[in-house]
């Protein structure tokens, strides 16, 4: 019988909830607003790098987060992402080129490449087994809090002062997250830490990839491919649509999200991970269908919430079902391969959607499709995954 125990909800897992959702505010708030300003300085074909050079630094980065958290500790890698946050935050009023933009973008990846590798190994080792899929889904929650509050609040600051103030107030969120991590405990157990030395950053074949966790990488990459082509495309997409604010879509796509995690991360502890994570590929897959055919405001928002929908299904599952797979002393490797694969995922989303879009707003639509066609490979391979002997 499952614990029913409100364990979870202990002062660590609250404060890391609570710093994540202030992390993932401040790099989402920039995200509506950042095609127009590249835009505006002259690198308008440039748009699909925006998302793409952002992943490309977090998924090289992987590695060695997973790496640092298995040795240095959870805490301090955390603390590197929101560092990060803030650093860029400053600097992007700074750099106001073409060429300095984009410089930032690559440098402001290493944050999402540090802090949620480490977030996910912390969460679990506070959190027992029987309610991994349940913190994954709170967690979650929280961080997509953050993902509807940055749009929302990032285009109204923007609209109503300027993007450097919007750049500004980015990074007061990421110091605020940094706060908040210097006063939780390290989890790693006192016998597995390391002093950072220069080996520490030292990263041979077995490091980067866990062989154990491929299956949830594979689903993971393709059902990410999705949110690198809406990270990309929506902005213009709600202009063309006749809506001022472009966090809206966001603001819609998080709330929904928000709604169904309240309760779809204990689906995945109850009823298993592969059936639920189908069940979340599904309304992916309607929700880029209603995308694709649905030419209206009306229709935008509506597909913004089938969507969050299907992530707030599927994200909790796969997390849940990424550790199920790994070995205790390797998690942080274990999670650094399923985010390379998200990374992945968003990064060749953005550069498809880029590239085929090329500022030509009828484009859109079939861009859609074609997410929604790699979406039901995601739910395929499911179908036809067949559990095997994990490597030692």
């Amino acid at each position: 019988m499952q614990d029913a125990s409100p364990s979870i909800y202990r002062l660590p897992f609250v404060l890391l909830c609570l710093s994540s959702l202030l992390f993932s505010a401040s790099f989402n708030m920039l995200i509506p607003e950042l095609p127009e300003y590249l835009s505006s300085m002259g690198g308008g074909e440039y748009k699909g790098l925006i998302i793409a050079l952002f992943t490309l630094t977090a998924g090289i980065s992987r590695p060695f987060s997973g790496k640092l958290t298995d040795t240095i500790g959870r805490v301090p890698v955390m603390a590197v992402g929101s560092i990060v946050c803030f650093v860029c935050g400053f600097l992007y009023p700074v750099l106001s080129s073409v060429s300095g933009f984009l410089f930032l973008r690559l440098i402001h990846g290493f944050s999402t490449g540090f802090k949620p590798t480490a977030t996910a190994a912390y969460v679990a080792d506070i959190i027992p087994r029987e309610r991994w899929g349940e913190a994954a889904g709170v967690h979650g929650l929280c961080f997509s809090l953050g993902m509807a509050i940055g749009p929302a609040v990032g285009s109204a600051i923007s609209q109503a002062y300027s993007i450097d103030a919007l750049f500004y107030c980015s990074s007061a969120f990421a110091l605020l997250s940094i706060v908040i991590l210097m006063n939780m405990n390290e989890t790693l157990p006192l016998q597995q830490r390391q002093r950072l030395k220069l080996s520490s950053f030292r990263i041979s074949r077995t490091d980067i990839i866990d062989l154990r966790v491929i299956p949830a990488a594979i689903v993971t990459l393709l059902s990410y491919i999705a949110y690198g082509v809406i990270l990309t495309l929506i902005p213009d997409w709600t202009t063309h649509l006749g809506i001022s604010n472009r966090g809206m879509f966001f603001v819609a796509f998080t709330i929904a999200s928000v709604a169904i995690r309240f309760f779809s991360g204990r689906l995945s502890d109850r009823y298993g991970r592969v059936p639920v994570m189908q069940y979340g590929l599904a309304t992916l897959i309607v929700s880029m269908g209603i995308l694709t055919w649905g030419n209206s405001s009306v229709w935008l928002i509506a597909g913004a919430a089938v969507y969050g929908i299907g992530a707030g299904i599927l994200s909790p599952a796969v997390n849940a079902w990424t550790i199920d797979l790994s070995h205790p002393q390797q998690r942080g490797k274990a999670m650094a391969t399923m985010y390379i694969a998200l990374e992945a995922g968003i990064g060749l989303g953005a550069l498809f959607a880029g590239w085929v879009y090329r500022d030509v707003i009828i484009h859109i639509p079939y861009i859609f499709f074609g997410t929604m066609v790699v979406a039901a490979l995601a739910w395929g391979y499911l179908w036809a995954y067949r559990p095997g002997k994990q490597p030692m």
